[in-house]
């Protein structure tokens, strides 16, 4: 076979894999639509991932061991957050509330030794409790706050030509990270870790949790923001060994 005719054969292998898998953009779109607020717009979550599947069609390296739609999954939701991230619709004054609130639980977890609960954060914030409960909403609504936010810098599976050079040490920090992280999470209070179990593990909506641990889903809003302002208070300290 002719190096022009292995071109072709290889533009028309990327073009296949980029048709029979449109419907894994729209599926994960649909998926991340059910957990964001109403002001995302579905068509461009399916928009950025179709950039997310032709950069996979490119960068995919069958030889690495995973599947491309694994592959793709990846690349896919990482362009849809990052389009999320690019178009923040968040007021200033949630993302200070969402650091002054994460500092008022370390702050209060360093004084008592324990887990700090929601009333001694808001009287550390000299806020009510209700006052409080609409702040950890509204930084639950203005923003996707994922696992990735804490500090995680590669997607575990990425190809060679786009890794740095830096690459054992780079995969040492990653695992060191995700180990730390891991253990932080067991720290949480029982509530708060069942919640981001059910959200990031089995994928459950907000409204679902709701109905498996019988509370609103607003309440559930809350739990979620507090578990993730709790591990990112408890992640600032984290460092590389």
């Amino acid at each position: 076979m002719s190096n022009k005719v292995a071109a072709y054969q290889q533009v028309d292998d990327k073009q296949k894999l980029v048709e029979t898998h449109t419907s894994l953009v729209k599926r994960i779109a649909h998926h991340l639509i059910a957990r964001l607020p109403a002001s995302v717009i579905v068509d461009d979550l399916i928009q950025a991932g179709m950039i997310g599947l032709l950069e996979a069609s490119r960068n995919f390296d069958g030889s690495k061991g995973a599947s491309f739609e694994t592959f793709a999954g990846i690349r896919i939701r990482g362009a849809m957050l990052d389009e999320i991230r690019k178009g923040d619709w968040t007021p200033r004054s949630v993302h200070k509330n969402g650091r002054s609130i994460a500092e008022a639980i370390a702050q209060v977890e360093r004084e008592t030794g324990g887990d700090a609960k929601d009333v001694d954060v808001a009287a550390k914030l000299e806020v009510s409790l209700d006052d409080y409960h609409q702040m950890l909403n509204e930084v639950n609504a203005g923003k996707l706050v994922g696992i990735e936010d804490l500090g995680v810098t590669e997607d575990v599976i990425v190809s060679d030509q786009n890794r740095g050079g830096d690459e054992p040490y780079d995969d040492l920090v990653q695992g060191a990270f995700q180990k730390a992280l891991a253990n932080a999470i067991t720290t949480l209070p029982e509530r708060e870790a069942i919640v981001l179990s059910l959200y990031y593990d089995e994928e459950l909506n907000l409204r679902e949790i709701g109905s498996v641990l019988d509370v609103s889903e607003s309440r559930v809003s809350q739990i979620h923001s507090q578990a993730m302002l709790r591990l990112k208070s408890r992640m600032q300290t984290w460092r590389a060994v």
